[in-house]
């Protein structure tokens, strides 16, 4: 019975894995659609990246003016280039730690300029969390990590 749990947790632990990665992949990704007009109008919060820059600016209000443009570009980058190799699975214990720092500087700043409130509303503090706890897990099943795991095995 115990050989049986242990199986059916390895498997739970797997796809819960996955799920974690593609959660956390398409949250950054759908956000960045947003900003760069993919979304139709009903969904957008931001719509463009005007509209994006904007917000930056109301979020990091405590940081010089002249960096706001770079924040919302830099941020823009970060989220795509994390949420595609989150959802792939490549070098996923960086990549997930990167993103857990990234959204949690995004609680913080949400924090400071707009009070704690509206990070519960978006689940920013869940979003690093659940990022940490991805950095943290030993192998990473249905990943291109697992891939080049087995191809360096059956080279040696």
């Amino acid at each position: 019975m115990l050989l049986i749990y242990l199986k059916m947790d390895k498997k739970i632990k797997n796809y819960a894995q996955l799920y974690l990665r593609f959660a956390l992949g398409t949250a950054l990704l759908s956000a960045v659609a947003d900003r760069l007009g993919f979304w139709p109008s009903s969904f957008t919060v931001w719509g463009n990246m005007e509209n994006f820059i904007e917000y930056t600016a109301k979020i990091t209000s405590f940081l010089p003016n002249g960096m706001t443009t770079f924040n919302a570009y830099t941020a823009t980058i970060a989220e795509t280039v994390l949420g595609v190799l989150i959802i792939i699975g490549f070098k996923t214990k960086w990549v997930a730690t990167l993103t857990g720092f990234l959204i949690m500087s995004f609680a913080i700043s949400m924090t400071i300029s707009l009070g704690i409130k509206s990070t519960f509303d978006v689940s920013v503090w869940v979003g690093s969390a659940g990022a940490f706890l991805l950095a943290i897990q030993k192998e990473f099943t249905f990943s291109v990590d697992s891939v080049i795991k087995r191809h360096k095995k059956s080279a040696e």
